[in-house]
């Protein structure tokens, strides 16, 4: 006799998936702020999809879609409304790909074409990138007149979809390979070029944002300390995104009203394309003035490599939040819309990476030690590695964990050969935690 199966839950019932053990606090209700909110909220019953990960992606799309007109200076930068983030899912079961497919739904109802003529998939150089947005390209004519030898691109606007960002950061790993700085100049708005002799390329003006998706697995296996150190991956908004809920026949898209949200984020779209630059209300100011020193604060290690960059992916999420209120002016709930989400974006960085330092001899070290709160001589630490490691790389080490303010340096009394002191390494009783909700407030 066939096994009798339990019956699935009703049509109406979504089946909750556990939150991963020491998955990063909640982003907070602060960031779901505005138009982005109310999309987010009225889907969230109807996809397996982290809601996070739908917002991050739609407020991405929206900068994408409205062009490099509206911005904000700060000193001599200017900063456009394109964003870089990546999703990064404990698993591939995280739904990050169900989370784009409403986000590419909506985009392709309030903006018909953009899907089909701005969304480009597969980064593999350079010059292939600056190709998508390339300037028209001329040669000399017998009479000295300029004569078109390429036709360029006119719609400066891209958003590149990396699915398998993996394959991305296997591209990074390339010796010779352009596609590194090319990004962070995208991320920049600077001008695109490669200096190649025979098919120069060269892009002026362009947007482009970029959304990955990536396993934390396949994250930690191919990102090079290179990469982090060179300011490519500090341009992504990082944040972990999970499968929330079970949801066995599909969630009921129909019976939502997308009229009234679609129309809204339209205008929004039309405000966005229209605007300039953006100013900030005084109370904004105040704000920004009181959280400022912990946004900008360093962190050591891999952690601080990757969110070096938090005043300006605040000052852009900020901007996004205003336009989809359709005002010109950053307010106060804007900023701490903006805090809310890079506060999340900070702790998924600090979940993927932890402490790491990116040394390995100094990470080495340091599980030691904490797994040994009296502390370790350097005897100790020598033995750690089979006395197999020079003494220059144990300093090196210790240095990096002593400058990262991991570890303090104490003296044990007759610790040492012959009764004498020894030196000992014990870890700082400062807790190393990072940025938390308490920007918002």
């Amino acid at each position: 006799m066939a096994q009798q199966l339990a019956p699935l839950p009703d049509d109406s019932a979504a089946i909750p998936v556990a939150r991963p053990a020491h998955w990063p606090a909640s982003a907070g209700p602060a960031a779901f702020y505005g138009l982005a909110g109310d999309i987010v909220r009225a889907a969230a019953p109807h996809t397996e999809a982290d809601p996070i990960a739908v917002l991050a992606q739609l407020l991405v799309a929206y900068g994408a879609v409205i062009g490099s007109g509206a911005h904000r200076r700060v000193g001599a930068s200017r900063h456009q409304a394109n964003e870089f983030v990546l999703l990064v899912g404990p698993s591939a079961k995280a739904r990050k790909g169900t989370s784009w497919d409403l986000v590419e739904g909506l985009i392709d109802a309030v903006c018909p074409g953009f899907v089909d003529n701005n969304v480009h998939s597969g980064m593999s150089s350079g010059e292939g990138l600056i190709d998508k947005v390339r300037d028209s390209l001329y040669d000399t004519g017998r009479d000295g007149e300029p004569v078109l030898k390429a036709p360029g691109v006119d719609d400066k606007r891209m958003l590149v979809l990396e699915p398998e960002f993996a394959l991305v950061l296997r591209v990074l790993a390339r010796e010779g390979n352009t596609l590194s700085a090319v990004v962070r100049n995208c991320w920049d708005g600077k001008t695109l070029q490669t200096m190649t002799k025979n098919a120069p390329s060269r892009a002026t003006r362009p947007h482009i944002s970029v959304i990955g998706h990536i396993t934390a697995d396949e994250m930690l296996r191919y990102l090079t300390t290179t990469e982090l150190a060179s300011g490519f991956m500090n341009r992504f908004l990082i944040l972990a995104v999970r499968r929330v809920q079970l949801l066995p026949d599909g969630g009921d898209f129909s019976s939502l009203d997308w009229r009234s949200l679609t129309d809204r984020l339209a205008a929004a779209v039309d405000h966005g394309r229209s605007t300039q630059e953006l100013d900030a209300t005084p109370a904004a100011r105040d704000q920004w003035r009181k959280i400022y020193p912990c946004i900008s604060a360093e962190h050591p290690g891999l952690f601080g490599a990757a969110t070096a960059r938090a005043e300006a992916h605040v000052l852009r999420l900020a901007m996004v939040y205003a336009l989809l209120d359709r005002v010109d002016v950053v307010d106060r709930a804007h900023l701490d819309a903006a805090c809310a989400l890079w506060g999340y974006a900070s702790r998924s960085a600090h979940w993927l990476f932890g402490d790491t330092l990116g040394d390995p001899v100094a990470d080495d070290i340091w599980q030691a030690i904490s797994a040994n709160t009296d502390g370790l001589t350097k005897s100790d630490i020598r033995d750690l590695f089979s006395r197999n490691k020079s003494v220059k790389a144990i300093n090196a080490g210790i240095d990096a964990l002593l400058r990262a303010g991991r570890l303090e340096r104490r003296v044990r009394t007759g610790g040492g050969r012959g009764g004498r002191p020894a030196e000992l390494f014990v870890p700082t009783t400062t807790t190393l935690t990072p940025p938390s909700t308490a920007l918002v407030g």
